[in-house]
């Protein structure tokens, strides 16, 4: 008889839930956006920008971040970043060091040391006389 009575009270304790639920995400960050920041000490790229992914070099190895990656603190190694924009394009960057912050509310920062895109790199430049 006991299971009865608690099948009975199974849609309330859902509605219940459904409720203390939306009430919670209310004025939060949709998880399918991700808010995108990146900047250098000379330059700002982005500044709390939605995107769709981002590709980061990383002592630990390169990753993607994606809306709802788990929260994660990074260093990041020279290489190549890419940041997939909300229509699909790429852009990509070269960065020197730095770090990699994602947060609980799927906004991700990304300070590097140095950092510039790879089409203002000129690889036919001589750097002859530094020693």
């Amino acid at each position: 008889m006991a299971l009865p009575r608690q099948l009975a009270r199974t849609p309330a304790l859902l509605q219940k839930c459904h409720r203390l639920a939306v009430r919670h995400l209310q004025g939060k960050r949709n998880y399918a956006d991700m808010a995108f920041t990146f900047a250098s000490p000379n330059e700002v790229f982005y500044r709390d920008v939605k995107v769709k992914q981002v590709d980061v070099p990383s002592f630990n190895g390169s990753f993607g971040i994606l809306p709802d990656h788990v929260p994660t603190l990074a260093v990041l190694r020279p290489g190549v970043l890419t940041v997939l924009d909300q229509d699909g394009n790429a852009k990509k960057y070269f960065v020197s060091s730095g770090s990699v912050t994602v947060n609980p509310d799927s906004s991700v920062q990304i300070l590097a040391e140095e950092a510039h895109p790879l089409d203002r790199l000129d690889a036919h430049v001589s750097y002859q006389g530094r020693s």
